[in-house]
């Protein structure tokens, strides 16, 4: 088997191939290492492989395959991970100086279950430094590539976990969201991703940012790829996303606060798809909702402290390592007032009742996934105030579906680097992945 066999197709799609005997996982997994090492941006993408995990694994396949014992879909498949995923053995240490060396003892729990489903782990991808930026920017360890713009960043955080999918080095990955850090790098990307609820999926043995919000949640090119990944990770058979249509569907594009500021690309690509999703039969209708505007207008108070009081133990003993723009975004928590807090949460929870009740007779609610496009990482690196006004851009539509704990699918476009976001209910991904399914559709038409 050579890359041509493989080369372009979604991890799906490469399960059926390994079932139809077509494929062999070991040679797959040998071309895909061999191919991260010497791919110029290899260890731009990658902070380590596991190589020898990975031909194990492989081995172990491969076997199952021959044997007509495969355990699911995506039995064979090679899956990167971004590097806040506990590896046994390996080093984990989620983009920072300050846990260098930080071997864990075992999985977390969501690569021991997709492991049990047969996926195959890559190795471990580089990432935001604590996961604590959209942009993708990381002195510390490496910036991965834009697979659109070699001078741009990738977005963040799961900015490798995007670029290996991106750049033909996985069949899919895995990363995390806590305020856009899977969609971001997803929609930049061109490729498909899903946040899930927070709290469907577990976060043992997943280096925290802000617990509250932290999600794991796969990037991929298919919907179909997203929809087998969840089931894989719940150990459950994936969505059935069959007959889906969009005929009928009822949509509500978000107005107000997603369009303030937005750039011209991300702007018309995202009304360009919105007429393709109408034109396949979904009714659109518009709308500024208050509780959306509500809920931004606490982010600072309700995520900074939480992020803060994660990793001030750490922090504050070696400030100097410690990318400058993300050392002073965990500062900018150390000082709320704890009733502050509190109080912003009780309006949080109520908010979210009411976005709930305001959107309940739709579908989906459709938003640009980020409202400019992937900045320039030497710019971002000399111009301070240039890195603080875009992370915050960035973040802003993305976070709306974190801060009223929905989950979230991004498309791609036509337009490179900008996706279209689908908002759903809290534990709705099932649902949303069989929108998704039909969006993708037409979206990809023309």
């Amino acid at each position: 088997m050579t890359q041509t066999n493989w080369a372009g197709l979604s991890a799906t799609d490469l399960g059926r191939q390994i079932e139809a005997g077509k494929i062999c996982p070991v040679q797959l997994t040998e071309d895909l290492l061999d191919k991260i090492s010497n791919h110029p941006d290899g260890t731009r993408i990658y902070a380590r492989l596991t190589r020898e995990r990975a031909l194990d694994e492989a081995m172990a396949a491969r076997g199952r395959a021959r044997a007509g014992l495969r355990r699911g879909p995506l039995d064979g498949v090679p899956v990167s991970w971004k590097d806040l995923f506990d590896t046994a053995n390996v080093a984990t240490e989620a983009g920072t100086a300050l846990l260098k060396g930080r071997v864990p003892t075992q999985d977390a729990e969501v690569l021991r279950t997709m492991t049990l489903a047969g996926t195959i782990c890559l190795g471990k991808t580089h990432m935001t430094e604590f996961a604590y930026s959209g942009l993708g920017l990381n002195p510390v360890t490496e910036t991965p590539p834009c697979i659109n713009n070699p001078q741009a960043v990738p977005g963040g955080s799961s900015s490798g976990a995007a670029a290996s999918v991106a750049f033909g080095l996985a069949l899919v990955a895995i990363g995390s969201d806590t305020g856009g850090s899977v969609r971001i790098p997803a929609a930049w990307n061109d490729l498909v991703g899903l946040k899930t609820t927070s709290g469907r999926l577990s976060l043992a043995g997943v280096v925290p940012l802000a617990p509250k919000f932290d999600t794991v949640g796969p990037l991929a090119r298919s919907v179909e790829d997203c929809a087998q990944i969840l089931g894989a990770m719940e150990n459950r058979p994936a969505p059935d996303l069959r007959g889906a249509t969009l005929a009928g569907r009822r949509f509500l594009v978000l107005e107000g606060a997603p369009f303030e500021g937005i750039r011209e690309q991300p702007a018309q690509g995202f009304e360009l798809a919105v007429e393709k999703l109408e034109q396949a039969g979904a009714q659109i209708e518009r709308a500024t909702l208050s509780p959306v505007e509500d809920a931004l207008a606490l982010s600072p108070i309700i995520y900074t402290p939480e992020c803060y009081a994660q990793w001030r133990h750490l922090i504050e003993t070696r400030p100097e390592v410690v990318f400058s723009p993300i050392l002073e975004r965990f500062r900018s928590g150390r000082d709320h007032n704890a009733a502050d807090y509190l109080v912003a949460w009780d309006a949080l929870r109520a908010h979210r009742q009411d976005y709930l009740a305001r959107t309940a007779g739709y579908d989906a609610v459709l938003l640009p996934t980020a409202p400019n496009m992937p900045p320039d990482a030497e710019r971002l690196m000399q111009d301070h105030a240039y890195f603080t006004t875009e992370n915050l851009l960035t973040l802003r539509n993305t976070r709306i579906g974190n801060l009223l704990g929905l989950c979230v699918l991004t498309l791609p476009t036509q337009t490179p680097s900008v996706g279209i976001s689908l908002m759903a209910p809290p534990m709705a991904e099932d649902r949303l992945l069989r929108l998704g399914a039909a969006a993708e559709i037409c979206l990809r038409q023309g």
